[in-house]
């Protein structure tokens, strides 16, 4: 599955970007929440996900997440994932940029990584900023406050929301820096992610898009490798260890 091309292209490499999507996460398991059975089939993420909806019913919001978060924990990170976490240790510059909020990424090693739209596992306060550790919302009574008396709420982007700023420059640095750049599970098709790929390529980096079917900038990049993520980066990482 990987080319003589993008080997030769990696053993050169000293700076390798790579972004995941929702496919990466699919292949362990995780959900894509929307139209899901039982009590939260009636709601739609844009509903929830979105900080009037939280100001407005912040235990309603709490639930969901919880619901969310208990369905993760039920899925470990899978061959993908891993491989990536090789690649990392592989290379002199290795940066991996995700749009996935479930933690299947640190959960499975990985050290670098930028998280576009943040982590369902890490929360923060809506007053001072503060981030605080995994918690759980079980009491019917009283939410999650901080020592400043604000409310604490999951640290994810939601509708309406800018993606960190910070996290945003980092990851359009490392792209146009980088010497290889993969796509991973991503349709390529929400931005500001989206335009990673085609950023790279026009700074001089080889493409190489992952996705189970052809996308938007499957015509547009170097390469494009049809399959599950999870089988054919463990065959480059194995050729690239190997060679």
């Amino acid at each position: 599955m990987c080319s003589e091309r993008l080997l030769s292209k990696l053993k050169k490499a000293k700076t390798v970007a790579v972004l995941t999507g929702a496919g990466i996460s699919a292949e362990s398991g995780v959900p894509t929440f929307r139209g899901e059975e039982g009590l939260w089939q009636k709601f739609r993420p844009e509903e929830l996900a979105n900080f009037e909806a939280f100001i407005r019913n912040p235990k309603l919001v709490w639930e969901w997440y919880n619901y969310r978060k208990q369905i993760i924990n039920q899925v470990e990170p899978n061959p993908a994932h891993y491989a990536l976490v090789k690649m990392e240790a592989h290379f002199q510059n290795f940066h991996l940029i995700t749009q996935n909020v479930d933690n299947l990424h640190r959960k499975a090693g990985s050290q670098q990584i930028y998280e576009l739209h943040g982590n369902i596992m890490r929360n923060r306060c809506v007053d001072c900023n503060k981030y605080i550790d995994d918690i759980y919302f079980t009491n019917s009574e009283e939410l999650p406050v901080c020592d400043c008396g604000g409310l604490i709420r999951p640290d994810v982007v939601w509708f309406g929301e800018s993606l960190p700023q910070q996290v945003l420059m980092n990851s359009f640095f490392a792209t146009k820096n980088s010497d290889v750049f993969f796509s991973i599970g991503t349709s390529a098709v929400v931005q500001p992610a989206a335009s990673l790929p085609l950023e790279a390529k026009q700074s001089g980096a080889y493409v190489v898009e992952i996705n189970t079917e052809p996308t938007v900038i499957t015509n547009l990049i170097d390469e494009s490798l049809l399959g599950k993520a999870g089988e054919i980066l463990p065959q480059i990482v194995s050729k690239l260890l190997d060679s």
